[in-house]
């Protein structure tokens, strides 16, 4: 009797030990998956701001995300990145815009859906505004926007869920970037929690893009556009 409850002991013994080195493991490998989403998080620190107190710059970028399923017009989170920017501008602490992102993706042609909303609903000088049609995402817009459009200082705009990584990564890549949280009227909470869980994920391709200095998808000449749109 004694050594069967010794046994039953032992085993029990056994399985706490095997729980607990699973338990450490799954720790680690937590706090590994962090590192990248700490370095985002960590390195955005006093360069991100709300739209009412981001310092005057020339150019202002803005991120692109989906348009609406007839591709006409943003959807709600491309909206309040555009009104956000378009107030940045008629407030007088931007000059030019740059509004970067996927002219030929699924959700149809972001930057002429922008550009449009840009001009033709928020009253942006259409000689201000400035599109690339390859950014294809958040690294290839910050280095497309220094390599190919010439832009050395700006601010960014994007959500808030969205933001510390943008600004890192441009960062990262040498321009004199500061973020601007931008408006989501229409954005609940379970779809900010979504976004925000996607993001933390994301933040290890970003690292991994800033490590190995990877080139943009697609490379381009040199492009005057934001220059000429900044003279007067």
């Amino acid at each position: 009797m004694g050594r069967r409850v010794t046994g039953s002991a032992g085993r029990v013994g056994r399985w706490r030990r095997r729980l607990a080195w699973v338990a450490v493991l799954g720790l680690a490998a937590l706090l590994l998956a962090s590192v990248p989403w700490l370095w985002t998080t960590v390195s955005a620190r006093g360069h991100l701001y709300d739209e009412a107190e981001a310092p005057a710059v020339d150019v202002v970028i803005v991120l692109g995300t989906a348009v609406t399923e007839d591709g006409r017009q943003p959807g709600v989170r491309l909206a309040g990145r555009l009104e956000t920017a378009a107030e940045l501008v008629h407030s007088g602490r931007a000059r030019a815009v740059l509004v970067s992102g996927d002219g030929g993706g699924a959700s149809g042609d972001e930057p002429a859906v922008m550009t449009s909303y840009l001009t033709e609903q928020l009253g942006v000088d259409p000689r201000r505004v400035v599109a690339d049609p390859y950014g294809l995402d958040t690294y290839d817009s910050c280095v497309r926007a220094r390599d190919v459009y010439g832009v050395e200082r700006a601010l960014i705009v994007t959500q808030s869920y969205h933001l510390s990584r943008a600004v890192t990564l441009c960062r990262h890549l040498g321009l004199d970037v500061d973020g601007v949280t931008a408006r989501c009227s229409g954005c609940g909470p379970t779809l900010l929690v979504q976004k925000a869980v996607r993001d933390y994920f994301a933040s290890g391709k970003a690292a991994w893009d800033a490590v190995r200095d990877r080139p943009p998808a697609v490379r381009s000449p040199l492009d005057p556009g934001v220059q000429d749109a900044l003279k007067d």
